[in-house]
């Protein structure tokens, strides 16, 4: 596979994740019965001053999910850009992989300690393209 297709392939990986991240999070309701109902009560309703500004647990919760799938998108964006330099850039496609790669790899890292199997996979699958792309891309 050439690097423009391994790119565009995580592209599209990220893509997904980063709309699934996105609508995971925004239509997500409480499933676990009335402790977890509780809990998420609580991190809403307690609010805090935080840097100048009032919030709660809920507010960097929520917003820490909603910005994770936003960098999947802009991933996504710039994974497919990056595909449409192809042989004029090889430096700069092997840096930007290899920097995302390790992105990827470090996230996997840190959801397989704090979160759960599901967005593992589309991690190391993105990274695994991104270091393929990073050994093909020849200049």
């Amino acid at each position: 596979m050439t690097p423009a297709t391994l790119l565009r392939i995580a592209a599209l990986l990220a893509l997904l994740q980063g709309i699934a991240h996105g609508a995971l999070i925004i239509f997500a309701k409480p499933r676990h019965g009335a402790e977890e109902l509780a809990v998420i009560q609580t991190m809403k309703s307690h609010r805090f001053n935080f840097a100048g500004a009032q919030r709660s647990y809920w507010d960097f919760y929520f917003g820490y999910a909603l910005i994770a799938g936003v960098v999947c998108l802009l991933e996504a964006v710039l994974f497919w850009q990056l595909a449409g330099a192809g042989a004029a850039a090889p430096g700069v496609i092997r840096a930007v992989a290899g920097a995302f790669a390790a992105y990827n790899l470090v996230h996997a890292l840190l959801a397989w300690r704090y979160f759960f199997i599901t967005p593992i996979i589309p991690d190391i699958l993105v990274a695994g393209c991104l270091i393929l792309t990073v050994l093909r891309a020849v200049g």
